[in-house]
């Protein structure tokens, strides 16, 4: 996975994430959207409508003074611990 700052202020940050589909950008942007500080989430994947953009860009808004990264660091671990749950429950149901 390949990361590209596209846009970073105090309280936005917009990052590429090459490789990467609907399934994965869904998932990590409901993780960002259940943190407090985090006022925005989205991506976008138009290559049409933005001048030849093939890979998605996450772009993050925050409020009371988060840092973005911060958020989006702690969105991934949440990613991670969920998933390394739902591999657990499936393991065990087997």
């Amino acid at each position: 996975m390949e990361l590209r700052v596209t846009e970073s202020t105090e309280d936005e940050l917009s990052i590429e994430i090459a490789g990467e589909d609907h399934t994965f950008m869904n998932v990590l942007k409901g993780a960002l959207l259940e943190h407090d500080d985090v006022s925005a989430a989205t991506y976008d994947v138009n290559p049409e409508q933005s001048g030849g953009q093939t890979e998605p860009i996450l772009t993050i808004k925050t409020e009371g003074g988060a840092d973005p990264l911060e958020c989006l660091e702690e969105a991934a671990v949440t990613v991670r611990e969920k998933a390394n749950s739902f591999r657990d429950a499936f393991e065990a149901a087997a």
